[in-house]
C-alpha cells in the first residue's frame, strides 16, 4: 500500500502488512493487540500480575512492583502508565544459534551461559573475530526501523521498548497472536518454538474490530517436561513461576548471597538457564537463526569455569562490554562460578576457591566456602 494512503487504526489487512514489514526488519514474528484497558484479556492479565507480585514471586525485581498514583501496578495495563496507548505491536526475534544444549554432555568443569548471551557480530577490523552484542540494542534498532515504517503510513504517537516498558511482554505477545504462554512461562510458537526475544511498540492507533488477533491454541497438552526438569522447582504450577527460585533470576538479578537450599540445583549455570526450553518438545523443530548480529561466540559455549574465574576486571570488560553479562558484572559472575565449581566435583578448583574464601567481597568468600564444603561432600576420596 502506498505511503500516501493513511489509515486510522489496525485492520486485519494492516496487521498482515505489519508482519511482512517486521520480517523485512529482521523479526521472525509480529502481531498487534489492543492496549486501551478495555478488553477482558487485558483485565485478566492485570489481575494475574497483581496476584503474582502480591505473592512475593517477583523477588528483588522492584521494577515489577512500581505503582501508579492510584495504587495500580504500572505493568498491570499499558494504559495505566501511558494513557494515550491504544495498541501494542509485539515482535519476536529468533536467537537460536548453533551449538549444544545445556543438558548435553560437556567437559568436566564447564559452566553454562544462557544461549541468548552468546551473541556477537563480525568485527569490522578483524573479520576472524566476533564482537559482543546485546539483544536489547539489536532489537531496539530493528524496532525503530519498523516504527518508522508504521509512522510513514499511519502517523501516531509511539514508543519502543525492549524489556524496559510498562508492560508484561509475554502477556502482550499472547494477546497479539505471536504465540501461547507455555507451561514454562515462555512464549511458544508452533513454528519458532520458544527461542525468541520480544520487543514492543506502543502506539496511539486503535485496533479495529477486524484487526483483533485470534487466540493461538495452547499446544502444551498434557506435557510437563519443563516442570519436571526444573532443578530448583521454580515452576510451581503450569504457567506459574516463583522467580525467587529460578536459576536465571538467581544468576542474573539476585544480589548478595543465594539461598543455600537452591545452590545445588543451580548445577553449572553461571548466567541464565535454558533447561526448561531445552526439554520442550516444540523446540526440537525450531529453526536456527543464522542472524548476523546474534552469532554464537564459541568461547562462551560450555566455558571453562577456571577461565571465567581468572578474568580480571579489564579482561571481563574486554569480553563482555556490550553483552548481556555486562550488567550483571564480574562480582556476581564470580559468585555464580564459585557455586558451579562446588557443584562440579572437580578437585582442581580447590585452589581458586581457597583464594576466594579469603576474598574481601563477603558474598564471594561465603560462596567459595560453601563450594569447598560441597566438594568435600561430593568426592572426598579425590581431595
Amino acid at each position: 500500500m502506498a505511503a500516501a494512503t493513511l489509515m486510522t487504526g489496525w485492520t486485519e489487512a494492516r496487521v498482515i502488512w505489519l508482519r511482512d514489514k517486521a520480517k523485512d526488519c529482521g523479526f521472525s514474528l509480529a502481531g498487534v493487540a489492543a492496549a486501551d484497558g478495555r478488553t477482558e484479556a487485558e483485565h485478566v492479565d492485570g489481575i494475574r500480575l497483581k496476584e503474582w507480585v502480591d505473592a512475593g514471586f517477583s523477588g528483588e525485581m522492584e521494577y515489577l512492583k512500581r505503582r501508579a498514583a492510584d495504587g495500580r501496578l504500572l505493568r498491570s495495563g499499558i494504559s495505566v502508565a501511558i494513557p494515550w496507548a491504544r495498541s501494542v505491536v509485539v515482535c519476536a526475534m529468533n536467537y537460536f544459534g548453533e551449538g549444544p544444549l545445556s543438558l548435553d554432555t560437556a567437559d568436566a568443569g564447564a559452566g553454562w551461559i544462557g544461549r541468548y548471551a552468546w551473541s556477537g557480530r563480525q568485527s569490522e577490523t578483524d573479520p576472524s573475530r566476533l564482537c559482543a552484542t546485546d539483544y536489547h540494542e539489536v532489537l531496539l534498532g530493528r524496532l525503530r526501523t519498523l516504527e518508522g515504517e508504521i509512522q510513514a503510513v499511519m502517523p501516531c504517537e509511539s514508543r519502543c521498548y525492549v524489556d524496559t516498558g510498562p508492560l508484561v511482554e509475554r502477556a502482550a505477545a499472547a494477546r497479539a497472536g505471536v504465540g501461547w504462554i507455555g507451561k514454562n512461562t515462555t512464549v511458544l510458537n508452533q513454528a519458532e518454538g520458544s527461542w525468541t526475544l520480544l520487543a514492543s511498540i506502543i502506539t496511539s492507533l486503535p485496533v479495529e474490530a477486524s484487526g483483533y488477533a485470534l487466540d493461538v491454541a495452547d499446544r502444551c497438552g498434557t506435557c510437563t517436561r519443563c516442570l519436571d526438569a526444573c532443578p530448583t522447582d521454580a515452576l510451581i504450577a503450569p504457567r506459574q513461576m516463583d522467580a525467587r527460585r529460578c536459576i536465571a533470576y538467581l544468576t542474573i538479578e539476585k544480589k548478595g548471597p543465594i539461598d543455600e537450599g537452591l545452590r545445588e540445583g543451580m548445577g553449572r549455570q553461571v548466567f541464565g538457564c535454558d533447561i526448561c526450553q531445552d526439554v520442550c518438545p516444540w523446540n526440537r523443530r525450531g529453526p536456527v537463526a543464522h542472524d548476523s548480529e546474534m552469532l554464537p561466540r564459541r568461547e562462551l559455549i560450555n566455558p571453562d569455569l577456571e577461565w571465567l574465574a581468572g578474568l580480571t576486571s579489564a579482561e571481563f570488560r574486554a569480553w563482555f562490554k556490550g553483552s548481556p553479562l555486562e550488567r550483571t558484572g564480574k562480582k556476581r559472575l564470580h559468585r555464580n562460578v564459585a557455586i558451579a565449581m562446588g557443584n562440579s566435583g572437580e578437585a582442581r578448583f580447590r585452589e581458586r576457591l581457597q583464594t576466594w574464601a579469603d576474598a574481601e567481597d563477603p558474598v564471594l568468600a561465603e560462596a567459595a566456602r560453601w563450594a569447598l564444603a560441597r566438594l568435600d561432600r561430593l568426592a572426598p576420596e579425590r581431595l
